[in-house]
């Protein structure tokens, strides 16, 4: 299974992004799908996953009313709205996928696969 992250960039405090993460190779519908990320000296850490149905979803704590995760299977997508963005969410976002587990894990280690990771940069 290939993941590809795309869709960050430079935004203002207080602007949006969509992150996108295109699946290719395995049966994306059946994924519960993540959200990670990682800023410079810090560890990954989870930010909203979604069941396979895209009936459930889940946030991180800081993230909660300004994300919001969606999926299209027909697609084989997976995105990330990003709303009111802060310095503080500047990191690495990765998106990942999840093979086994029908709820969705906060822990890196429990997730299969990986896409490359997209660059998102909150500064004035």
């Amino acid at each position: 299974v290939q993941l590809q992250a795309f869709g960050g960039g430079l935004v203002q405090p207080g602007g949006s992004l969509r992150l996108s993460c295109a699946a290719s190779g395995g049966p994306f519908s059946s994924y519960t799908m993540g959200w990670f990320r990682q800023a410079p000296g810090k560890e990954r850490e989870f930010v909203a996953g979604i069941s396979w149905s895209g009936g459930n979803t889940y946030y991180a704590d800081f993230v909660k009313g300004r994300f919001t995760i969606s999926r299209d299977n027909a697609k084989n997508t997976v995105h990330l709205q990003m709303n009111s963005l802060k310095p503080e969410d500047t990191a690495v976002y990765y998106c990942a996928a999840d093979r086994l587990s029908a709820a969705i894990q906060r822990r890196p280690g429990l997730y299969d696969y990986w896409g490359q990771g997209t660059l998102v940069t909150v500064s004035s």
